[in-house]
């Protein structure tokens, strides 16, 4: 049984269902009927057409289960609709679904779940170990979700902006529980990409990948954080880092810049240098001012308080971030390494303890206790 080509046809067979008459929620349903009795059949007697044979199977169970409501008469007249066996429509709907699970009725955390039911193909038991909640608290959040959606019409143009912050949100989730959210969200944005011509797509696709590329340099075998400049960059997969650039330059040239495509531009800057010190921080902030231009979002401007400190030395890095709020997430962790640049130890290993009490994250709060700990024993000595 490919597991991979179910997951894979899970949102067309749920489009095709939609613009025939089902509204979201009793289509999702139906498939997902639909895709359980695949699973006990093909094994045995796989069909010649998966998808029409998928998208039929689906359409009955939707017709069966319209039957028992209060409305009999309006919905038996759709039994006489029902398609017969036989190759399904090519048309790929999938961009449709896309833009309907990151409506922007729906809070960012249901459309992540709506996304990776629907989209993804995900049970619910699998979304709710990946995000370590209950299977009944995610139940309800998806159920809420597809009531939600199902009062949206479904031919009103989408946000693309919308659902790329969705495949971003998912990303960043990383790995938990027994699915791997970071590859998933790449999965689901190639998939995006192959659907719509955009250089934002292309850019978040990219700068996916140019992420992922530093995904087993990130971490020691204990779980430890290595920061960026302490990496072993030999660990670092060169042939997505290639997959990325090449994407990204294809956005770029195309000249509608938008914040994916300058974030993955930093990325890319980093993934080229042979060495820490080989860092072109002076493009790197020069794109950290086109993403302030684009978004004013002070977490980039924290970001690039970074890169101005790597770039001009720390004081004018501290200097960039007197212009930050200081309750934004990790001022605190980049202030006290500044200050280390700065050589102030005393002040960097008090900030990093704070940093540390603020964390919301094991590793991280790991990571700038040590660092704290670093600082107060080379001063002691």
């Amino acid at each position: 049984m490919d597991e991979v080509l179910l997951r894979s046809l899970t949102p067309k067979v749920i489009a095709i269902l939609v613009r025939r008459g089902a509204d979201f929620a009793a289509a999702e349903d139906a498939v997902q009927d639909a895709l359980v009795e695949a699973l006990r059949v093909w094994p045995a007697d796989p069909p010649r057409d998966p998808k029409g044979w998928l998208v039929t199977a689906a359409w009955r169970r939707f017709l069966d289960a319209t039957r028992s409501n209060a409305a009999r008469r309006r919905r038996e007249d759709l039994v006489h609709e029902e398609p017969p066996p036989g190759p399904a429509p090519s048309v790929d709907d999938t961009l449709r679904l896309h833009f309907l699970c990151a409506h922007p009725s729906l809070t960012p955390s249901s459309a992540v779940a709506l996304t990776l039911r629907a989209v993804g193909g995900l049970t619910t038991r699998q979304i709710a170990r990946a995000y370590l909640v209950p299977e009944a608290t995610m139940a309800q959040r998806i159920s809420r979700a597809k009531r939600t959606v199902s009062r949206v019409r479904f031919d009103r143009p989408g946000d693309v902006t919308t659902v790329l912050r969705v495949l971003y949100l998912v990303f960043n989730e990383g790995y938990s529980g027994d699915v791997d959210l970071a590859t998933e969200a790449i999965r689901l944005t190639r998939q995006l990409a192959a659907a719509i011509d955009h250089p934002e797509v292309a850019g978040l696709l990219a700068l996916m990948l140019l992420h992922h590329a530093r995904r087993a340099a990130r971490t020691t075998s204990d779980g430890s954080l290595v920061p960026l400049a302490e990496q072993d960059r030999s660990r670092w997969d060169t042939e997505v880092i290639a997959e990325g650039v090449e994407i990204l330059q294809a956005a770029l040239v195309r000249d509608r810049l938008g914040e994916f495509q300058a974030q993955a531009a930093v990325a890319a800057l980093h993934a080229d240098a042979p060495t820490a010190e080989e860092t072109d921080w002076t493009q790197i902030v020069e794109w950290y001012d086109e993403l302030v231009r684009l978004t004013d979002s002070p977490v980039v401007r924290l970001n690039r308080a970074v890169a101005v400190g790597e770039a001009d030395g720390p004081r004018a890095g501290l200097a960039a971030l007197t212009t930050v709020d200081d309750s934004v997430p990790r001022h605190t962790a980049v202030a006290a390494y500044l200050h280390e640049r700065d050589g102030n130890s005393t002040t960097a290993a008090r900030l990093y303890a704070e940093a540390a009490r603020k964390a919301t994250n094991l590793a991280e709060r790991d990571h700038l206790t040590r660092r704290a700990a670093r600082l107060n024993t080379r001063r002691d000595d």
